[in-house]
Order: C-alpha cells, then structure tokens, then sequence
C-alpha cells in the first residue's frame, strides 16, 4: 500500500486558491480513478474534482469551508500503487503546479490578490440559510453585487441537491449587468447635457396604507428603470406611425407553416419576416444604423438587431442577432427562436445582449394594437410591432375599388431626434411597411 496526496489542481488562469464546499467521500469510502471526491468554489468556476488514482480515502487535510492553495494536498489516498510511483506522480504535479503558480504570479499577481480578498474574508464561515447552503464564494458575489438572501434564495440552483453554483449566480447577473454596463457608456451623452444624473431611487418615507403592500424593486427592474429614465433624458424622442398591409404575409405563413416545422423542427413566426424587411431598410437607410458620443455620430457597419423579450419574473431583456444582415430567412427564425426560449429561461451569455445596433419590440404578443418605445441606448431607433388583426379594407383593383377583410398591423417608430430627423425616421418605418406589403407569396423557403 501506498499514501498518495491528493492536490488542489490548476483550476484555471489567475486562480491561485479554492474554497472547499462538500467532501463527496467520507473517510474509509474507496475512490475509483477519475471519480469526483470533493466541490470546490473560486471565484472562476465550482466545479467537483476528481482524484487521479484508485485507493481508499484516508484522511481529509482541508475541511469544508477552508481554502486550499493550488498545489496544496486536500487529502490522503491510500493507494496500491507503489511509493516510487506515488513519489513520481506527486512531485511531478507539486512541479507543473509550481511552475504555473511563477507564471501567474509574476503576470497577474495584482489581479490575483484581488480575486483572493473574498475568499479569505469567508474562507472560515459557514453561510447558510435555514433552507439553503450558499458557498462562501456565492455569497461574495452576491454581497459585492447587493443581492439579498432572499433574492438569492429565488435563483434556481444547478448543483448538489439544488445548491446555487458560481454559474447559476452569474447567469442571473448577465442581463443586469450588461444593461448596466450600457448606462456607462452613456457618459459622454451626459457630459453633453451637462446636467445633474436625478437619483431616481434616493430615499423616500414610504408607508403603506390600508389595503396596500410595499414591493422592493429587485436588482434587474432598478437597472431597467434608471436605463428608462436616462434614456428619455438623453434622447429627445419622437414617433411616427404606418398601419401595413400583411395579409400576403399571413397567407403565405399559413400555407408553409407545417411543413417548415416539419422539416426544420422549428416554428415560423412573424418576427423572422419582420426583421428581415428592417434589416433590408437599414440597408436603404444606414443613417438609422448610428450612436451619438457627444456631437460625433458613429456610424454601425454591422446590423446588430435586438429583440425585446419578457422573462417569466416581468423583466425585460434584449438578445441581439449579431451580422443579422448575413442571415437567410430560415437562419433568422433559427435564432430567434434560439435566443427568445433562452432569454425567457435567464440562459443568455454576456455577450448575446451586447452590441445591438437597433431594436425591435413585438407589443403584438401581448395583444396591443399601438405602443410608442423607449429607445435603447445608445441607439437611435427603436420599432414596435403591434398585434396583427382582420380590418375592413379599401382594395384598389383594375376594375375598381373594392371592400375587403384584409390583415393589418401597426408599425410604431420611436427615434432620436438630435441625429434622426421626421423625414429620416418616417421614411424609414414607410420602406418597412412597402418591404411587408410587396412580401412575395409564392416564395419557397
């Protein structure tokens, strides 16, 4: 029998230390090679970690909660291996991971030092709940990024018996703080304004009365809000109206809908076909396409398109199609499809809510007819789709007017009227309108 110690591997770029959540085996249990025997927790990545030999655990050198160095033995293994291999295999990882701790810490150690604060404030506490068990690094980010316990206790949790991993924590964070990260690239346009940013959340002596209850607004509905707010502060914004014809449109969805769900395993849905005629307008009009920083106006060679989409806890967040211009009709309802089911899900990565160039808000959905957007900054333009519903129509034929039921729909156009002026904006949203009207009914897809 031989004694092999168990250490702490790299676990990534810059990560100096771990937190040990969960032993996975109690002393006495037998490992096999490769098996999962403990959870811990950097400020990268939880993650379980597997012993790299067969043996029995004998003793365990770092307990729950405590950190571990990288390269640091965890435990004691008891081993049929022989001593000189045992020797070998330890000394050659004691070796690569000396080699890897020189390396970060002659590159990165300032960053490392900060990664590490966290950690060794809380490498001693237990945190938990009396339902739940939070990690120490969990629980440091969500004290650095100010969510509460019981808004922690809302996050749903992809580890051990539902525990919140590092992942879960930071997916819930993405859409926030990528929206917040927008508001400060937003400094300039204030410096423009030269006026005081309004604390739209200074404190305030609330009390309800009777029959009323008081709601704290959570993290992500205070971002939206401040970003709202800005948004009408910065951008003086102005709409134009187009009702659109889209019985063709209608007509021809109806006719392939099946066999392209069939075929492709996916639904077609309006949205692909509204966004393709947007995008072929952008074309017509790239001065739509712009930010403003200060009195510079940037013009977007990319058409990054953003759709609007409500997640199941009533916020909002934008996915965004990037080069959606290369996209085929098929290819635009694949991603759509792809981004609108992960953005409901809170799945989105930090950078599918990045970089949108102008957005699209489909108030149809939720049977408005008519809706005047806030723009999303830094763009310059935003549309809104409302709900498509059978009107009596005037039909201009070679034999004469007729009456007609035909399909229509309203285009809202809301746009920044310091860059984007009304025959720019108007004639922006009209060319929308003739690319829906003149859609080809007889296309294949």
């Amino acid at each position: 029998m031989a004694e092999y110690k168990f250490l702490l591997p790299s676990m990534g770029e810059g990560v100096m230390e771990a937190t040990v959540t969960t032993w996975l085996k109690n002393i006495g249990d037998e490992i096999q090679e490769d098996e999962s025997i403990v959870e811990v927790a950097t400020d990268k990545v939880d993650s379980d970690v597997p012993s790299p030999v067969s043996g029995v655990l004998k003793e365990i050198l770092i307990k729950e909660n405590e950190v571990a160095k990288v390269g640091e033995a965890m435990a004691l293994i008891e081993t049929e291996a022989s001593n000189e291999d045992s020797s070998t295999t330890e000394n050659l990882s004691s070796e690569q991971n000396g080699e890897k701790i020189a390396e970060i810490s002659e590159v990165e150690k300032e960053i490392i030092e900060e990664v590490a604060k966290p950690l060794n404030k809380l490498s001693n506490k237990i945190i938990s709940t009396e339902d739940n068990f939070f990690s120490p690094l969990v629980k440091s980010i969500a004290e650095k990024e100010g969510i509460s316990i019981e808004e922690l206790k809302k996050i749903s949790g992809s580890g051990v018996n539902g525990r919140v991993t590092k992942d879960d924590i930071l997916k819930y964070l993405e859409s926030d703080k990528n929206i917040e990260s927008i508001q400060k690239n937003q400094s300039k346009e204030k410096d423009l304004l030269s006026q005081p940013k309004e604390d739209i959340f200074a404190p305030t002596n609330v009390t309800a009365g009777a029959n009323e209850e008081i709601i704290e607004m959570d993290r992500m509905r205070k971002i939206i809000a401040q970003h709202m707010v800005d948004s009408v502060r910065i951008s003086p914004h102005v709409s134009s109206f187009v009702e659109t014809d889209m019985t063709n449109i209608v007509l021809w969805r109806n006719k392939i809908k099946n066999a392209f769900q069939k075929r492709e395993g996916e639904k077609i849905t309006f949205m692909p076909i509204i966004v393709h005629a947007i995008i072929r307008a952008i074309k017509d009009f790239p001065m739509i396409n712009i930010s403003v920083e200060g009195d510079k106006i940037i013009k977007k060679n990319n058409i990054n398109i953003g759709i609007a989409v409500a997640r199941a806890d009533g916020n909002l967040i934008v996915p965004v199609i990037k080069n959606a211009d290369q996209l085929s009709l098929i290819g635009l309802t694949k991603k759509i499809n792809d981004l609108a089911l992960r953005a409901k899900n809170n799945q989105l990565k930090p950078d599918e809510i990045k970089g949108g160039t102008y957005t699209v808000s489909n108030i149809g959905s939720f049977g408005n007819i008519l809706g005047t957007p806030i723009i999303n900054q830094p763009q310059v333009a935003i549309m809104a789709v409302g709900s498509i519903e059978k009107k009596p129509a005037v039909i201009e034929t070679p034999q004469g007017d007729l009456i007609g039921i035909r399909h229509k729909m309203y285009l809202s156009h809301s746009y920044d009227h310091r860059v984007v002026d009304g025959a720019l904006g108007g004639m922006f949203v009209k060319r929308v309108s003739d690319y829906l009207e003149n859609f080809d009914i007889n296309q294949e897809i």
